[in-house]
């Protein structure tokens, strides 16, 4: 078995039954990232080789300590991890080394993962599009010229290009799901609350991001889910949630999906995305699902508008601190900082307001659909040397971020929602959708994942060069 390649629940379960060792997974992963890391600069702050062998020998000498034991995992760099320089980024804290995991680490590990090193991210995760002054650009997995993405960007092409079996990422605007379509691999937002944030600063009101897997099939996002998964007791809103482990496909005969496309032009396309993400529906109709188009359910504007408000306002609180530094903050980072420290109370009530009205009626469209599809991104990945696309089709963005408005549908109202690839466009590009589900109903939405992965299996037919 090529290690590179295998999955984590392959690796996993030679690993508990001998057939395998730490220290052979930990030398194949060492030597992956030593032979591909330097063409898409994935993986940063890597620690020394030497200390990881020894831990990988320490696994292998101790019992089984959990359903991660002996994995190598690369943390998302948003992510403060112990002993790892965690920059999220950002050239102030390019020497910062925590002394305590975040949470999300602190389970990985608990749960026997090796913690590497880190995944690289935008300057505070903010764009879909993976550069920073400090590490510079991560490049896409299929081909070195274009965007991976953002801000998962490193993990995705970490997964891709076999340097990892299994990597975290977050999610706020689409920050699982666009690096995962424009690199041929699944992300999974998980209904907000299921797996907490961090309980630092406000934890009542800001419900926009969550933490949620990366991975080459679902059934190995759904390993990772459970181990991120848990009630928080310093999080109000953390919720009790049932394993999903492990991933079947489950029966999709005569589940109801609903198509909803550019939201009836509302999103402008580049040439060939929409036409490849429909072509994916059919995999569903072999499936025995009804597919049918929809109408769009709610005026994109106001989606638009409710979030780009609750977006600034939500950034703004977490820089607030950095603001009499913002010679040391990008662009697009003073630009959230300004709209949020400008904005009003009423301001924010209002766009919750719509925020509320959207899930209604989303709630509504749920009783007569299993899930919901849209593409994953609008354009295909464009040249990394490139901040943001400004015009789509021939449309101008009136911001660095209105080019991802597909995902915020699902993202303003924290529904469950899988990026999966949709196949590869004429120029051999990566792209993918994604299929929302109910809010709660994260392990169904996976099974229906796996029986599309069973279908198509993406990652494995066509892998990067």
């Amino acid at each position: 078995m090529d290690l590179t390649q295998a999955t984590a629940v392959q690796i996993l379960g030679d690993l508990s039954t001998g057939r395998t060792s730490a220290v052979e997974v930990m030398s194949a992963t060492l030597d992956r990232i030593s032979k591909v890391n330097g063409d898409v600069n994935a993986i940063v702050g890597l620690r020394d080789s030497d200390d990881l062998m020894a831990e990988a020998r320490v696994a292998d000498a101790n019992p089984h300590r959990g359903p991660l034991h002996g994995l190598p995992i690369a943390v998302k760099d948003l992510v403060n991890v112990k002993g790892i320089v965690s920059t999220q980024g950002s050239p102030l804290y390019k020497d910062f080394v925590p002394a305590q995991d975040d949470m999300i680490a602190a389970r990985m590990r608990a749960a026997g993962a090796i913690l590497i090193g880190k995944t690289n991210t935008p300057e505070f995760g903010l764009g879909s599009h993976t550069f920073n002054p400090v590490y510079g650009a991560t490049r896409n997995a299929y081909d070195a010229r274009f965007s991976c993405g953002g801000s998962s960007g490193g993990a995705a092409v970490a997964l891709a290009t076999g340097m990892v079996a299994l990597a975290d990422g977050s999610d706020m605007m689409g920050s699982l799901r666009n690096p995962a379509a424009w690199n041929n691999v699944y992300g999974f937002r998980p209904t907000w609350g299921r797996v907490p944030s961090e309980p630092n600063g406000d934890t009542f009101l800001h419900q926009l991001s969550t933490l949620g897997p990366m991975a080459r099939t679902p059934q190995d996002l759904g390993l990772l889910l459970d181990v991120i998964s848990a009630q928080d007791p310093r999080q109000p809103h953390s919720a009790v949630s049932a394993p999903v482990s492990p991933v079947t496909p489950g029966a999709t005969k005569d589940l109801k999906i609903g198509w909803l496309g550019d939201w009836g032009g509302a999103f402008p396309m580049e040439d060939g995305v929409l036409e490849l993400c429909e072509s994916s529906l059919r995999v569903f109709e072999t499936l025995g699902c009804q597919v049918e188009a929809v109408a769009p359910p709610f005026a994109a504007e106001r989606i638009w508008d409710s979030w780009i408000t609750l977006r600034s306002w939500a950034v703004a609180a977490g820089l607030g601190p950095l603001a009499d530094q913002r010679e040391h903050l990008k662009d697009t980072a003073i630009w959230e900082l300004d709209r949020g420290l400008a904005m009003s109370a009423m301001d924010v009530h209002r766009a919750s307001v719509v925020r509320s009205e959207w899930y209604k009626t989303a709630s509504i469209l749920y009783e007569d659909y299993d899930a919901l599809i849209l593409p994953a991104a609008q354009v295909w990945p464009f040249d990394v040397n490139l901040a943001y696309p400004k015009s789509i089709a021939g449309q101008e963005m009136d911001t660095y971020h209105r080019w991802m408005q597909t995902v915020v549908p699902a993202g303003l109202l924290g529904l469950p929602c899988l990026a999966a690839p949709a196949g590869f466009g004429a120029q051999g590009l990566p792209m993918g959708i994604q299929i929302i589900g109910r809010r709660g109903s994260d392990a169904a939405l996976l099974k229906l994942g796996a029986a599309y992965h069973a279908a198509t299996e993406w990652p494995q037919k066509r892998r990067p060069a």
